[in-house]
């Protein structure tokens, strides 16, 4: 059904598979109707942003960028909390299945 909707190579100006696999099911969860072309207007906008934003950046510039958006969005104070599901998993089998 799928395959004969879109084509099998993706262009830039077509949807993918995962993207038209993932409107139909917006699509029966929701109870919308997802307009393709004005989907595919706003994939190609968005496209067009983001290389009218890099066009004339270095490298550099783009990694402060990225490090600024970063920090603000996680603050350096918070340690990343590890935990290791093996570890967990082997203290578990050994308690035996009733303590929880």
């Amino acid at each position: 059904m799928l395959r004969n909707r879109r084509p099998t190579t993706p262009s830039l100006a077509s949807i993918s598979l995962e993207e038209e696999l993932t409107l139909l099911r917006v699509e029966l969860m929701y109870g919308l109707r997802v307009n393709r072309e004005a989907y595919l207007r706003r994939k190609m906008e968005e496209r067009e942003e983001v290389v009218r934003r890099m066009h004339h950046r270095d490298a550099q510039a783009m990694l402060t960028d990225l490090r600024g958006r970063l920090d603000r969005v996680k603050p350096q104070g918070d340690a990343p909390r590890v935990i290791d599901l093996r570890t967990r998993r082997h203290l578990r089998s050994i308690d035996g299945p009733g303590s929880a």
